[in-house]
């Protein structure tokens, strides 16, 4: 995956928009998910390698401080006149982001219970639409903004020498009826390759400025 610009938000970090300096697993499982997914089975992250050097830019962009949920929009729906003043809600943030950005992702296919079919056919099926450039909604790195664009894996090395501790990084996301809750892991770049842990830390290993559940998460 390579792209002009990329943003993995931190979800501590609740003002403005700071990327982590490498794709977090979840991002390339919503990657994966963008070229191929069907429910029989779920992707698991084993490694993202950095193919390019980490370079920071900052955007300044235009965003809404609210989020519009279905229960707003079947409210603007019922009421006739009612809409929507885009201006009102309108705010400036800044934007940490990563530019001219390249991983290697490499994933494993574990199949849930009710597949009918073999592990092998689903990974054929995903490297066949690579090939082909195919995808059921185009990819985005962080932001839904920032395309991101696919092919094969090659050889390209990564980043040999860059090793260093990135801390703790989001882990994955699991929704639930009751919201969002974030999984964790310490995340850690050796010679351009961050391995990641099949099981996260525990719940109470990470706590978050506020609640760790986000109400609305579970839609």
């Amino acid at each position: 995956m390579w792209g002009p610009l990329a943003c993995f938000t931190r979800p501590e970090l609740k003002a403005e928009r700071v990327s982590y300096p490498v794709m977090t697993p979840s991002a390339a499982v919503g990657v994966l998910e963008a070229v191929y997914w069907k429910p029989e089975f779920r992707y698991v992250v084993r490694a993202i390698e950095v193919l390019r050097p980490v370079r920071w830019m900052q955007v300044r962009r235009n965003e809404v401080k609210s989020v519009v949920t279905a229960k707003k929009v079947q409210e603007l729906q019922s009421v006739p006149g009612a809409r929507y003043d885009v201006e009102e809600d309108r705010d400036q943030r800044n934007t940490m982001a990563l530019a001219d950005v390249a991983y290697r992702i490499r994933a494993q296919i574990v199949l849930e219970r009710h597949a009918n079919a073999p592990e092998e056919k689903y990974r054929e099926q995903l490297r066949r639409r690579v090939d082909r450039g195919a995808c059921f909604s185009q990819p985005f790195l962080g932001c839904r903004e920032f395309s991101a664009s696919f092919g094969p894996a090659t050889d390209a090395p990564a980043l040999a020498g860059r090793t260093e501790e990135l801390g703790v990084m989001l882990h994955s996301i699991v929704y639930t009826s009751k919201g969002e809750r974030y999984r964790w892991f310490r995340a850690r770049l050796v010679d351009g390759v961050m391995e990641v842990p099949e099981q996260p830390l525990s719940a109470d290993a990470v706590a978050m400025p506020s609640a760790p559940w986000r109400a609305g998460g579970g839609s």
